[in-house]
């Protein structure tokens, strides 16, 4: 993307010459104003990107002046100029809606780093609306959901990412949604016209996953009856998944390694190598620098393929996705099981959000379709949902569900000391029924002591 544009407001001829040089000689397109009203004309004329603000002007000030260019361009960012000892202007620019201000006399690095600050965000956020319209409009898919900023990084990565042919990989715990960003970064790609490989290294028995990848000859061994097209020649001009890269067996690893490098496979029984082209894209829920330091996977296989490492974030750590996914998937399985329910209720939605999600977006999906199915009403209700509220935190042993109960438990008997075991207020402070109140009482054997 073009640099940054920016509107240097301030009247004193030296100062805005100083600042308009200095952000030039970084590259910056820059356009100067001595005044309000020439501020205006620039801005109104130009898509401003950035406007440098000195808060005092003759014939206006700074607070003026923000209100002006916010309600044309409620994107457009802003750094306030202010004189020393004038905080109180600066907090009042801050809360009209600047991103930064800065004291006379101006630090040229401090002015830089910000304003760098604000073009990397800037990129961001164009980043993020090239992908979704593309999505929209070449592909009609939605099933990238996000609004927090972790994930709005990520979106940022896919987008540079995809207009390269680096191998990638994609980390991140089981369900937050590796194989989805493995198809939007095809999809945005050169190859998208090409085929796009999926392959489970987990999933393929160890004896079975070399010539599922490569291919064979017939006759390579006992049951060859005929030549068999392997995986990468499949891909050969597209992309090949290779999920779960941290199952591959260290012999297959090394092979991997060599067509990596040689961009060739031979199939097994075969007497010539075969030149491809095919781009690489590796996901694992593991840590593969720990694999790495336990020999279980080639340090040289780990730098291959981690060129540009995209790392997904648990739904833990992005809880302000959870709202929008539950809304996406409720739509989803209410079209497609042709339900009538017209939303979740409060409570159930409340529930959700404090739920830490030990598997993630799939888990959600999972717990919404559940709901979507049984529910007999019209509305999602707590009832209708496979989970209770949970505290965050993380317990040593256990399975899943064995740590939900002891987490559950433990809520319950709060709700029911905090309401002096009254069932009814506990039931409704936990947003379940007192129905299933009772039963969880029993299931878990609580006595009032």
């Amino acid at each position: 993307m073009n640099r940054a544009e920016i509107l240097v407001v301030e009247d004193e001829h030296v100062q805005r010459t100083l600042l308009s040089e200095f952000l030039e000689k970084e590259g910056f397109q820059v356009v100067g104003a001595d005044s309000g009203a020439t501020a205006k004309e620039v801005f109104n004329s130009k898509a401003i990107d950035i406007v440098l603000l000195d808060f005092k002007l003759p014939d206006t000030d700074g607070l003026t002046l923000i209100k002006y260019f916010k309600d044309i361009n409620p994107e457009v960012e802003i750094i306030v100029i202010t004189a020393f000892g004038s905080i109180e202007n600066a907090v009042s620019a801050l809360k009209a809606g600047a991103s930064e201000y800065l004291t006379k006399p101006v630090d040229l690095d401090d002015l830089l780093f910000k304003v760098k600050k604000i073009e990397d965000k800037l990129y961001i956020i164009r980043e993020n609306m090239v992908l979704k319209e593309t999505l929209k409009e070449r592909f009609k898919s939605e099933e990238f959901v996000y609004t927090s900023e972790k994930m709005q990084e990520v979106a940022s990565l896919i987008i540079r990412l995809a207009k390269t042919d680096s191998t990638c990989l994609i980390t991140g715990e089981s369900g937050t949604g590796k194989e989805v960003v493995a198809n939007l970064i095809h999809m945005l790609s050169a190859r998208k016209d090409q085929p796009l490989v999926k392959v489970n290294c987990s999933a393929i028995p160890e004896n079975l996953l070399e010539s599922e990848l490569f291919g064979y000859e017939k006759g390579a061994f006992t049951g060859a009856i005929q030549r068999k097209i392997g995986k990468f020649e499949i891909a050969d001009k597209g992309t090949i998944f290779l999920d779960e890269i941290g199952d591959m067996p260290l012999i297959l690893q090394s092979k991997l390694l060599r067509v990596i490098q040689e961009r060739e496979i031979e199939r097994l029984g075969g007497l010539h190598p075969i030149k491809i082209d095919v781009r690489i894209i590796a996901a694992t829920n593991r840590n593969l620098e720990e694999e790495v330091k336990r020999g279980s996977f080639r340090e040289d296989l780990y730098y291959r393929l981690n060129v540009v490492k995209i790392e997904l974030p648990p739904l833990r750590d992005r809880k302000n996705d959870i709202p929008i996914l539950i809304d996406f998937f409720l739509k989803k399985y209410n079209d497609r099981h042709k339900k009538g329910i017209k939303g979740i209720t409060k409570e159930a939605r409340d529930i959700m959000i404090k739920y830490e999600f030990p598997g993630n977006v799939r888990e959600l999906e999972n717990i919404i379709e559940r709901a979507v199915v049984l529910t007999r009403g019209e509305y999602i209700t707590t009832d209708d949902l496979s989970i209770s509220p949970v505290k965050s935190g993380h317990v040593k042993d256990g399975t899943i569900k064995d740590v939900v109960g002891s987490i559950e438990k433990n809520l319950i008997i709060e709700a029911l000391i905090k309401n002096n075991w009254v069932q009814t207020k506990a039931a409704a402070s936990l947003g379940m029924s007192e129905r299933m109140l009772r039963y969880k009482i029993n299931k878990y054997g609580i006595v009032k002591k």
